[in-house]
């Protein structure tokens, strides 16, 4: 088709074509497409409803939003809001790479269909779930749409998480990985240090903390703002503190604290070194994140409480914590051995003393039953009947 008077390009060469045509009372008309072939087909739809005389949908009246625009502004919001806008970010990219050029209004059975046919686990869904339910939600605070269709998609139920950490399937896990950072990354030592023995995020030790939040004299350190907003405070080690002493000989304690050793810029992460050195220690399935759960598992094992052990780590909802609580075992057998006081039993019970009968503890509010009470330490006041052992 060539083009007319009712196709064009409002911004030559920018790819986003517009129509032009005149309603059934001749009124003149245009609407934002998008790519000129969806703006062919849409011509010609008009022009055909206006020559058949069918009266134009009010919504085709108003502007017509796309879902990029949607996604253009969550970016905005997002970047402005979030701590973690690099992520949603890329999650908002790849929506609209799917459904960019769709109507904004986009069907929830299209919805549903393209969510189904990326091979995503339950908490990968969830999180774009999440992203696309925030999209559609700033879309009707801007009178952009008037519906959020993602709360239609159903919620994946995920598993407790996973949790890898040093020394978990081979007892030199950590000293091969040590060995492998002395001889090749020496200078990075004191940065696994500092997250073996503090369990602080990736974006916590790299982006958010500077020497102004290290107490090296009350050995404090301070994290001005973690992932749910709110700040805490760390003790430091005496580990923790020596690699932070080195980190201080290095850089003065000004500037970031963690900088490279080249042009003394921050640092953004410990990708460039921590992949190569996990690697060639042989250290399997094993990411930055999990030094994170190495911290919080010792502690766990070393019979630190998992209330103490959610304040340390920043985790505002004890449900993240309780997925290191099958590593104390010890205080669970502790816990039901308490019971055992409760199973005692009288000398004259145990040598048959009570006619080879044992006793069985019946509900205090049937004490007008037949039995006898017990005058026997923790079981005094207790009512008991006699039941023929079998």
């Amino acid at each position: 088709m060539k083009n007319s008077r009712g196709l064009y390009e409002k911004q030559p060469g920018s790819g986003v074509w517009w129509i032009r045509y005149a309603d059934d009372v001749g009124r003149i008309r245009r609407e934002k497409v998008g790519s000129k072939g969806v703006a062919i087909a849409l011509y010609r739809k008009r022009k055909n409803d206006v020559f058949e005389g069918k009266k134009l949908p009010g919504k085709l009246r108003v502007r017509m939003v796309r879902f990029s625009e949607l996604a253009a502004d969550a970016l905005e919001y997002v970047k402005a809001n979030n701590e973690g806008h690099q992520v949603d970010g890329y999650r908002i990219a790849r929506l609209v790479e799917g459904l960019g050029d769709r109507p904004a209004e986009i069907p929830i059975e299209d919805l549903r269909e393209w969510f189904d046919d990326q091979e995503w686990k339950a908490g990968t869904y969830n999180r774009y779930r999440t992203v696309l339910s925030l999209i559609y939600r700033l879309g009707m605070e801007n009178k952009k749409v008037d519906s959020n269709p993602a709360k239609l998609l159903k919620h994946k139920r995920e598993d407790d998480g996973r949790v890898r950490f040093l020394n978990q399937y081979a007892p030199y896990e950590e000293v091969r990985l040590r060995e492998v950072v002395a001889a090749k990354f020496a200078g990075h030592m004191p940065e696994l240090d500092v997250a073996l023995n503090t369990g602080m995020r990736r974006s916590e030790q790299y982006l958010r903390t500077d020497w102004t939040c290290v107490d090296l004299l009350r050995r404090d350190l301070y994290i001005p703002q973690s992932k749910n907003g709110q700040s805490r405070h760390i003790p430091l080690n005496a580990e923790a503190l020596a690699a932070f002493q080195e980190l201080y000989q290095c850089s003065g304690g000004e500037g970031p604290i963690f900088a490279s050793l080249r042009g003394g810029e921050r640092l953004l992460g410990p990708r460039h070194w921590f992949d190569d050195a996990i690697r060639e220690a042989g250290v399997k399935n094993f990411t930055w994140h999990d030094l994170r759960h190495t911290f919080a598992s010792r502690l766990v094992m070393a019979g630190v409480d998992l209330r103490t052990v959610a304040e340390l780590m920043g985790h505002k909802k004890i449900q993240m914590t309780m997925r290191y609580a099958h590593l104390a075992p010890a205080h669970k057998l502790a816990a039901v051995e308490r019971l055992s006081s409760f199973n005692s039993y009288s000398s004259a019970d145990e040598s048959g003393g009570n006619n080879g009968r044992r006793p069985v503890i019946l509900n205090p509010a049937t004490e007008g039953a037949t039995g006898t009470r017990t005058g026997t330490g923790l079981n005094d006041g207790l009512l008991v009947a006699s039941e023929k052992v079998q």
